[in-house]
């Protein structure tokens, strides 16, 4: 296959000049297009210099495409790729840049999925995603974007694609992480002028991933430059979170139908996205706008449901307790046959077998962090069921059923060895952890004055979130899997990490 890489710039040469040199010497040929959006800093003479010298010296293609006038980066990105002439298309802005096996590895896992997936199902592959690396101007890096799912490499279906996007396990992430198919961009009617810089790329995937199946390679393959005072920095909260509502509006239009009966309602969802916008303005001190910004879903038990959700899937990678079990042939199987509770148990033995061997070695940090996560293995198969002994239509009945289900707790923490009560957190913390579930519980049954009476001041225990959030990943175990993942390549392929 054929690849294509549209380097959009603007009035950047210096940082232009990187993103080119690394494009032309990947390890595979490729087409370089570079899409001025009508620079006036020497760019035009540079490149076709450049590509004057390269005639005969260079497997691969360079092409230069200007626009008239300044349009915008979504436009300037539309005519990069009708410039191109490779089947997929690898985006770059200026200031990123790509490892020099970026294009090779993606064109294993798309090959991979053609010969063992696209035979049978007859369905393309359309969008590749990659692990990326944010660095600084200076290239240092800060962070890299999390990875998720089993193996080098794995896709998803398209028909669950946007359900997982809806629901924020499919993070197609920015457009150094993402190829995709030319033809599928251009039915999808490409970049959206009307939301330049401003979710233009989400807005994308969301449409191109209507046409075929969607890709995930778990390397990192590009470097994407953060910059201080970035124009995407610039937007106010609140046409953040207008924005971010309606991208999720347009995934819930194309979730496919056999997600429609779990399908939450798209208030929640609304009401999700204002909780997540006011903790953000919480973060950054933001009190008044916080406020604002959740007021209308701060009582909302089902936005809030969604939230710790969301919360969960990101922080899955950090439990090595629910890591996925692979098959002969790398395929990924949930194993929905085996008796959960005796999984539970004899990890959460494990965890707390390692967590003293720690501590007797000195590592204070790695054995209390497997102490806690052994701990809450082993209240989970108490505690997670419990909201069903809660449906309690007595008010005044409802903290003294509460107070058995703390006491519950203490029986169960009692009967630990004394090695063991070391390795975790003390009983008050997990009392506190306890009645923030309870509140919650109370407050989606309307009991508003119990909630507040189990919630405070639990309710500032950071120990007791932690608790809170660990147990619904072990839930989001228990229950069927929504969206199917299949490894295409294991972690001994021979590809470049």
């Amino acid at each position: 296959m054929k690849f294509s890489i549209v380097i959009t710039t603007y009035n950047r040469l210096a940082l232009l000049k990187r993103a080119i040199d690394l494009a032309l010497n990947q390890t595979v040929p490729c087409e370089v297009i570079v899409a001025d959006d009508g620079s006036t800093d020497g760019t035009e003479e540079y490149v076709c210099q450049l590509i004057q010298s390269l005639d005969n010296q260079s497997h691969s293609r360079l092409v230069y495409h200007r626009n008239p006038t300044n349009s915008g980066h979504a436009a300037t990105m539309n005519a990069g790729v009708k410039a191109a002439t490779g089947e997929w298309i690898k985006p770059v802005d200026d200031d990123d840049y790509l490892s020099a096996n970026c294009i090779a590895v993606m064109s294993e896992a798309i090959a991979v999925h053609e010969a063992e997936i696209a035979s049978q199902t007859k369905v393309p592959a359309v969008i590749c995603s990659c692990q990326a690396a944010q660095v600084d101007p200076d290239g240092n890096e800060l962070s890299r974007t999390r990875i998720i799912g089993p193996g080098q490499a794995f896709y998803i279906p398209q028909t669950d694609i946007h359900y997982g996007m809806l629901l924020e396990q499919v993070p197609f992430g920015t457009p150094i992480q993402v190829a995709y198919r030319r033809d599928a961009f251009i039915k999808s009617g490409g970049w959206d002028s009307s939301l330049d810089a401003n979710c233009d790329d989400i807005d994308s995937w969301i449409k191109i991933a209507q046409f075929g199946d969607g890709i995930f390679i778990n390397q990192c393959l590009a470097y994407r430059t953060i910059w201080p005072g970035a124009y995407n920095q610039t937007f106010s909260l609140k046409k953040r979170l207008e924005t971010n509502i309606l991208m999720k509006e347009k995934i819930y239009q194309l979730v496919h139908q056999k997600h429609h009966k779990k399908l939450p309602e798209i208030n929640n969802i609304r009401g999700y996205l204002k909780l997540h916008w006011g903790l953000v303005a919480l973060k950054k001190a933001q009190f008044t706008k916080a406020a604002e910004l959740s007021s209308s879903a701060i009582f909302s038990s089902s936005a809030w449901q969604i939230l710790m959700t969301s919360i969960a899937s990101r922080q899955l990678q950090k439990f090595p307790e629910i890591s996925p079990l692979t098959s002969s042939h790398s395929t990924l199987i949930y194993s929905q046959n085996i008796a959960q509770s005796q999984i539970l148990d004899a990890r959460a033995n494990l965890k707390l077998q390692y967590s003293r061997t720690a501590l007797q070695e000195g590592k204070l940090n790695s054995g209390l962090k497997s102490g806690l996560t052994g701990m809450a293995l082993l209240l989970s198969q108490k505690v997670l069921p419990f909201e069903s002994h809660l449906q309690v239509t007595d008010k005044n009945a409802y903290p003294e059923a509460a107070q058995k289900l703390i006491q519950s707790l203490e029986t169960n923490y009692s009967f630990l060895d004394y090695q063991s009560k070391l390795n975790v957190s003390y009983i008050k913390e997990l009392r506190s952890y306890l009645r923030i579930r309870c509140a919650l519980v109370a407050l989606k049954q309307g009991k508003i004055k119990s909630a507040f009476q189990f919630a405070f001041p639990s309710i500032f225990s950071l120990a007791a979130w932690k608790y809170f959030i660990s147990l619904i990943i072990l839930q989001k175990q228990k229950d069927a899997l929504l969206i199917q993942k299949l490894v295409l390549i294991n972690s001994s392929s021979s590809a470049e990490k």
